[in-house]
């Protein structure tokens, strides 16, 4: 703990105290910012220091920096900016005297469990504090506003829980083909491999063990420093493909936990993003695999099957496939509401309704509940599992909780790094945001990815409408016809389209498209067809309502 200027700060708890016990609410990332300062007062932090530590593996502007700094000066009454010092060109210094403090200090506090940083508690849970665990107090983490409190607090609280560390040894990816450019794609691809899975945050990889008298023992290794498992792979260049093939074993017994492959043209793709794809497409489901093994509540067999097939029911998603995938989940949950696998899947799919607007829009409310109802208790079981993380990073963006969207896509990307469905909807929230170029910059990363199948069109019409508000309407249009040749979808990648032919004069194409769209969207006008406003930024605002405008010149009917 660490006290200063009439103020405690308790890492533990993640709490900002006055003297008398008033608890100040701060919101996560708001929190591990000060506690930064306050760790290093004296010094001046630059800015990157500061965004790399608070926000790792995610880009965000500056714009979400200064956010933080506003709150904390604003907490610590420091209108005057006498605590919270700008060094003009440099950075950010906590300019007073920190002193540390033994937790004996505060006796009228129960001592909480050893863990890292947490978000900060609201202050309704603070004074349940009595009848709640310490774990569970730090559930009601601050959000902005309070229906992203109610929402947001169960997923938060549980998602910094330590969940099991394991430990991995990548062996080098072998060459069934014996060529120079085979062994160097392989030798690439078993580097971005290693890197991918050194940033999952349960797992520790460790290097392979060195090879003597032509063999390699991994059991000869000391008990420090054994694997938990160990990923062998090997790679073949075709006339037309790479294959690469990969298998996760367990060090102790020689199982197989998971085995895969996946293929990449040889032609159409340069040779940097034939190694990307190559390595997501077996990083990507060996994440989901080792993810799933580090938890104690997964679902059967069965229930993995009824996913899958549900998920592979709507890859060409259209309303018929929808509904039967939807009919497939409900009966599947119904025989097994405690199922963290079905629920998690379809409480996802609800969400993907209301997002496509294949629900009634009366029945909207009702559904984003279920949903929530659902998610919150598949967290309570499964507070780190990558299928409960995906469907809150839906969940908060479709309600237009973008700011804990980031903050919750951010969580599941360390857990995967390869999940271009998450990619999405943190490039959404990024989008309506007003940030265009990240968001373009990660709907380019997932579609580098291009894992996984079901979510490829997303991202596609995403990076479009990115450039569309870039007013890049040319270079638009690729990236929306890719996502279209996948699935038509709800009709919105066809407006898109047409908005982007009426910006470049191609007024008849526009009106062709769409009298296609509003088939598949009846009743669509340019009062409705736009996205929620609600938490959406002025810049984003302007320019749909600017595309909008080249719908309705297209034929779209204004009301």
């Amino acid at each position: 703990m660490l006290r200063f200027k009439g103020f405690e700060l308790n890492s533990e708890r993640a709490e900002l105290r006055r003297e008398d016990g008033q608890v100040i609410k701060l919101r996560p990332k708001t929190f591990a910012a000060l506690h930064m300062m306050a760790t290093n007062h004296g010094r001046i932090l630059t800015k990157h220091e500061l965004m790399t530590a608070i926000w790792p593996n995610i880009h965000v502007g500056e714009d979400s920096l200064f956010q933080c700094i506003r709150e904390i000066r604003a907490a610590l009454g420091d209108e005057k900016r006498q605590l919270v010092k700008s060094v003009s060109g440099r950075g950010y210094m906590f300019d007073t005297e920190v002193s540390p403090v033994a937790r004996s200090a505060t006796p009228d506090v129960e001592p909480a469990a050893a863990s890292p940083p947490l978000p900060a508690p609201n202050l309704a849970a603070a004074e349940r504090r009595s009848r709640w665990r310490p774990s569970l107090i730090l559930a009601a983490v601050g959000v902005c506003g309070a229906l992203g409190i109610a929402v947001a607090a169960p997923m938060i609280a549980r998602r910094f829980q330590v969940p099991d560390t394991r430990a991995m040894t990548v062996m080098p990816i072998e060459i069934r083909t014996p060529d120079p450019v085979t062994a160097a794609m392989a030798a690439n691809i078993t580097d971005q491999l290693t890197d991918g899975l050194s940033k999952i945050r349960n797992i520790r990889v460790l290097a392979p063990p060195r090879v003597s008298s032509g063999a390699t023992d991994v059991s000869a290794s000391s008990s420090s420093t054994t694997p938990d498992f160990i990923i062998r792979g090997d790679l073949q260049r075709g006339q037309t493909e790479w294959e690469i093939r990969a298998r996760l074993i367990e060090s102790s017994t020689g199982q197989v936990q998971w085995s895969g492959s996946y293929t990449v043209p040889l032609t159409s793709l340069d040779e940097r993003l034939q190694q990307t794809r190559l390595t997501a497409g077996i990083g990507n489901p060996l994440a989901l695999r080792i993810n799933a093994l580090t938890h104690t509540n997964v679902s059967s067999p069965e229930s993995k099957i009824v996913v899958e097939q549900a998920a592979a029911f709507i890859n060409q998603t259209n309303r018929e496939r929808f509904a039967a995938a939807q009919e497939m989940l409900e009966k599947a949950h119904a025989a097994k509401p405690g199922d963290v696998d079905i629920s998690a899947a379809l409480a996802a799919h609800l969400i993907r309704g209301v997002q496509i607007v294949w629900y009634p829009p009366a029945e909207t409310d009702a559904i984003e509940r279920r949903a929530k109802t659902m998610l919150d208790k598949a967290v309570s079981k499964e507070p780190n599992y990558i299928p409960v993380l995906q469907g809150y990073c839906r969940f908060l963006q479709t309600i237009n909780d973008f700011t804990e969207t980031l903050v919750a896509c951010e969580n599941a990307l360390r857990f995967d790094p390869w999940d271009g469905l998450t990619m999405f909807q943190l490039g959404m929230a990024q989008l309506r945001l007003g940030r265009f170029e990240d968001a373009l910059a990660t709907f380019q990363h997932a579609d580098a990815s291009d894992t996984p199948q079901v979510s490829r069109w997303t991202w596609l019409l995403g990076a479009g409408l990115t450039l569309m508000c870039l007013e890049r309407y040319e270079d638009a249009l690729p990236w929306l016809q890719r996502s279209l040749a996948i699935t038509p979808g709800s009709g919105r990648t066809q407006m898109m389209i047409a908005a982007s032919y009426e910006a470049l004069g191609r007024h008849e194409e526009a009106r062709a498209i769409i009298a296609k769209a509003l088939e598949l969207r009846p009743g669509t006008t340019g009062e409705n067809v736009g996205l929620p406003p609600k938490n959406q930024s002025p810049r984003y605002m302007k320019r749909a309502n600017e595309i909008v405008e080249l719908l309705v010149a297209a034929g779209l009917p204004p009301k």
